[in-house]
C-alpha cells in the first residue's frame, strides 16, 4: 500500500467514525500543498470542525510551511476551529492544535511524545 492509499484510508476512518457519530461529513479532493483547505470538515447543530488529516509518522509529525498557511488562513476565513488529526499506528487519533506545531526553517512539527501529552482525542474536540 503507498503512502497516499494509507493516508487516503485513514482519512476515510476518520470520516466514518465521524458520519456514525451523528456528523454531516464532507471530504475534500486533493491533498497536501496543493489543497487550499483540510481533507475533512464535519456540521452538526450550525457547528463546523475542520480536520487537516496526517497518518503514519513514526517518530514525529512534519507539516510543510505552505500547507501550514494554508489551513490556518482557511480556519481564519471561516472562524471554523481546525485540528491535525494524527493517526499514529497502533495508538490512534491525536488532535492537534496547529498552534501547538513548532515553527522550523521549511516545516511545522510535532513529536509523537508532545501530540501524546495533549492527550486530545476525538471525543474531546467534538
Amino acid at each position: 500500500m503507498t503512502r497516499y492509499q494509507k493516508g487516503a484510508s485513514a482519512e476515510r476512518e476518520l470520516l466514518n467514525s465521524l458520519y456514525e457519530m451523528g456528523y454531516a461529513v464532507i471530504r475534500a479532493a486533493g491533498s497536501g500543498v496543493n489543497a487550499l483547505g483540510p481533507d475533512i470538515v464535519v456540521l452538526k447543530n450550525n457547528a463546523a470542525i475542520a480536520f487537516e488529516c496526517k497518518s503514519g509518522y513514526e517518530s514525529g509529525l512534519s507539516i510543510e510551511e505552505e500547507q501550514y498557511k494554508k489551513i490556518t488562513e482557511w480556519a481564519e476565513r471561516t472562524a471554523f476551529p481546525i485540528y491535525v488529526a494524527w493517526r499514529i499506528n497502533r495508538e490512534g487519533w491525536f488532535f492537534i492544535l496547529p498552534d501547538e506545531l513548532r515553527k522550523t526553517e521549511r516545516h511545522r512539527v510535532i513529536t509523537q511524545r508532545e501530540a501524546k501529552a495533549t492527550n486530545r482525542r476525538l471525543e474531546s474536540v467534538l
